[in-house]
């Protein structure tokens, strides 16, 4: 699962320059701040492809993908991860799978260790500053509101049985957006199915071989002093 995440683009943006993934980070997402410790249903930076006029968005989303037919912004159960063995088939996520698929490029991850009764939070890096793993995102409306207002862009983090790195941590981790299959998953006319999404939990393999990991003192606020080795 992925669960809590980095995302410091002051150095890194620039690192990503000459590759598939900078013509989608042109800029940081409006209102945006560094952050160490962004949990569910904090704003989640999402790129995605506007299906009105084709542009390029880079955007803050709800952390937790919301359904449009979803009552109220929450769901009974947690959807800041979605497993992408199965998202083509769930109610929640089938018709994001289809056309709305997005990319959550952050610059770290944390995963934990050990009894419950005491945790120990590992941050993880890729072979990049910047690692864009595949999401979903949706709008949700607010029932009372109007046509042009109200909307609430949300979004989930893929993920899929753990490799590399990884496995001694969790059995689950993030899928990881390969540079070959970028442009498909982020073009709404890619209609998603099944086929897709394991195209691109296998493609993510050989990064999650390249990952790295450390274990870091307890996540206690917000600050680059989170991910100094404990």
């Amino acid at each position: 699962m992925c669960g809590r995440v980095i995302v410091d683009y002051d150095e890194n943006m620039d690192v990503a320059k000459g590759t598939e993934l900078a013509s989608w980070l042109e800029q940081r997402p409006e209102g945006y701040q560094a952050t160490w410790n962004l949990k569910p249903t904090q704003p989640l930076p999402v790129a995605f492809t506007d299906h009105k006029n084709g542009t390029h968005r880079f955007e803050y989303a709800y952390w937790s993908l919301v359904p449009i037919w979803s009552k109220e912004l929450k769901t009974k159960f947690p959807t800041f991860n979605a497993r992408s063995e199965t998202a083509a088939e769930k109610a929640s996520f089938k018709a994001s799978v289809k056309n709305r698929r997005c990319i959550i490029p952050v610059t770290g991850f944390y995963e934990w260790t050990g009894p419950k009764t005491q945790r120990t939070p590992h941050a993880i890096f890729g072979p990049a500053p910047i690692i864009p793993m595949a999401g979903l995102y949706s709008w949700w409306h607010e029932p009372d509101a109007g046509d042009d207002e109200g909307w609430h862009l949300t979004a989930t983090i893929l993920t899929r049985a753990s490799a590399g790195v990884m496995e001694p941590l969790h059995d689950r981790m993030p899928v990881f957006m390969s540079d070959e299959l970028l442009g498909d998953w982020l073009d709404p006319d890619t209609v998603g199915d099944q086929l897709l999404m394991g195209a691109v939990s296998d493609a993510s393999l050989p990064i999650s071989e390249q990952l790295r990991e450390y274990a870091v003192k307890p996540l206690r606020g917000d600050g680059p002093e989170l991910i100094l080795p404990a």
